[in-house]
């Protein structure tokens, strides 16, 4: 029998998740959470042998909650779903030796399949997913252009990013257009969206 924690906060994606386990004769449902800070208390709880995590969750993302998990309950191991299949995120996941990686549009049987590949630890990706990430590869920002990003991102002017990294405003918007052109976007906020995508800031 398979032990199965099931982290997920939507109501009824979690419900319809719960009930296609339950249908499986070799996995038992031992706990579900809908925050991401809950998933190590319910885990050292009720030992699963596979932690099922919502890549995006609130309290703790799954990514670093697996990491915490696997530093509590190395014998857990970890599937981690997603709805957006970001190659930030599947990047992110490889380097932090996440084994699974699995969107919520699979078909139903492929998540009893996946956890089971899971529970021996065997590789589930999903290959589109790892091309595309291997597809958009590693960051053109350089530190600089990709921390006035982030800036950026919080909503903050350039005349505010210059204050809080001590640079000229001159130079913060240097930096911002450097990196829409590298970014290939139109504005800033479409260089925030694109490099959040793939993973850059």
């Amino acid at each position: 029998m398979i032990r199965v924690l099931l982290a997920e906060d939507m109501h009824m994606i979690r419900a319809a998740l719960g009930a296609l386990l339950r249908l499986e004769s070799d996995i038992e449902l031992v706990a579900e959470v809908v925050r991401g800070d809950e998933i190590v208390p319910a885990a050292l709880r009720t030992r699963p042998d596979v932690a099922v995590l919502d890549i995006d969750l609130p309290g703790v993302d799954g990514i670093t909650a697996s990491v915490e998990l696997r530093e509590r309950l190395p014998d857990c191991r970890v599937l981690i779903l997603t709805a957006m299949g970001q190659p930030g995120q599947v990047r992110r996941a490889l380097a932090e030796g996440i084994q699974a990686f699995l969107v919520k549009d699979a078909p139903g049987d492929h998540l009893a399949d996946a956890i089971r590949r899971t529970a021996r630890g065997l590789r589930v990706l999903d290959p589109e997913l790892v091309a595309t990430a291997i597809e958009y590869g590693a960051s053109p920002l350089t530190p600089r252009e990709a921390t006035v990003l982030r800036e950026a991102a919080k909503g903050a002017p350039a005349e505010e990013i210059a204050g809080r990294l001590h640079l000229s405003t001159g130079t913060v918007r240097n930096y911002l257009t450097s990196a829409i052109t590298k970014t290939g976007a139109r504005n800033k906020i479409d260089a925030v969206r694109i490099a959040e995508d793939v993973g850059w800031i």
